[in-house]
């Protein structure tokens, strides 16, 4: 058209994908699903069996063979996943439940919808999950059941919450396959709960395990809304992706891991710590990459920003989120709750990107 330019449209053009390339940062999660994957989903659908069957059953003896558990029931979310964690407990109406501060504040909601009241504790420093004297004082306020999350790789290693007597609920989401020396995630509870959404070290797309680890919570597992779980029941096409990720696990922990050290490597150069257990025997999932601050998270942010890292808080979307002034109450995990940071650490991390991850990390100040 009139007064139309071509040779500077195409310099604008060039100036607009090259500010855009500067400011696209690494992202924070990568499902670990490769071409040749695909197959079996495909597969699945050249069956002609993309709802709940028997590659659904397969996926969860796989999986509970992974964790040593019983048995157990594979269900299309994390929040069914919770509800049936719940009323597998068989707890009495207005039942109080206990947790974590730093445990995910959408467990506020499942605990309340049904009918339950949920009562909130301190960490413990060494691994940042529910402190063992703070199970036993929530028990001791009336508490009929813990629900134990696992944030960032960790395991308890300090508690046995199973001798408090009553039903306790582990959730390994963020820490399935971490271990230190005798124990590993799934060890801890009397009902394990996973979730395999986007971003966790086993991806179906979304859905949930509940496993038992005993036969006393067999048949209240299995008895879980029956006249509904043809509907909530996780479909084989998801399960067909895990079973190939578990297939598989072995050669992803053990780039998580590798990443993990290097990581914690180059944070020695820093004041900062890495969160949760220092101990060179204890084995990483390597879900991500958590760093205790000893400086503003906002400042540590934009400065991995800058370097094309993305960086956020670690614990923003917790219970905490509304004691974040709670140091009387929390004063262990309210620091967390305010200083720490969350990298990126999956293995389909490029090698100039784990390069620039490491400078990043031995740079924070």
């Amino acid at each position: 058209s009139e007064g139309f330019f071509w040779p500077s449209y195409c310099s604008q053009i060039r100036i607009y994908f090259r500010e855009e390339a500067l400011v696209a940062l690494i992202p924070f999660h990568k499902p670990t699903l490769r071409r040749k994957d695909m197959d079996a989903v495909l597969q699945t659908m050249v069956d002609e069996r993309i709802g709940p069957g028997e590659r659904k059953n397969a996926f969860l003896k796989q999986f509970c063979e992974l964790i040593g558990a019983k048995g157990g029931i594979a269900l299309r979310s994390y929040v069914d996943g919770l509800c049936c964690a719940l009323q597998a407990c068989e707890l009495e109406g207005k039942a109080k439940i206990g947790a974590s501060i730093l445990s995910p504040s959408w467990y506020q909601s499942v605990v309340e919808s049904m009918g339950y009241e949920l009562l909130c504790g301190d960490i413990d420093p060494e691994h940042g999950c529910l402190a063992q004297e703070e199970a036993q004082r929530l028990v001791e306020q009336g508490c009929s059941a813990l629900l134990i999350h696992l944030p960032m790789c960790q395991i308890p290693i300090t508690c046995d919450y199973k001798q408090l007597g009553v039903p306790v609920i582990e959730d390994i989401t963020q820490s399935l396959a971490s271990e230190y020396e005798d124990r590993r995630a799934g060890s801890f509870g009397d009902l394990i709960l996973c979730a395999f959404e986007e971003d966790c070290i086993v991806s179906t797309g979304g859905g949930a395990v509940l496993a038992y680890t005993g036969e006393t919570h067999q048949k209240s597992v299995k008895a879980f809304a029956p006249q509904v779980r043809p509907y909530i029941e996780l479909p084989d096409m998801n399960a067909a992706l895990g079973m190939i990720q578990l297939a598989t696990l072995g050669e992803q922990l053990a780039k998580r891991r590798e990443l993990y050290a290097l990581f914690a490597k180059s944070l020695l150069k820093t004041p900062h710590r890495i969160f949760g257990i220092g101990n060179i025997d204890f084995l990483p999932n390597g879900y991500s990459f958590c760093v205790a601050l000893d400086s503003k998270p906002e400042d540590a942010i934009k400065f991995a920003n800058k370097y094309q890292v993305s960086a956020k808080k670690t614990f923003t979307d917790t219970l905490a989120m509304h004691a974040g002034d709670r140091f009387d109450l929390y004063p262990k995990a309210i620091p967390l709750y305010l200083r720490a940071l969350t990298l990126p650490l999956y293995p389909f991390l490029k090698q100039g990107e784990v390069e620039l991850l490491i400078k990043v990390i031995s740079h924070l100040s």
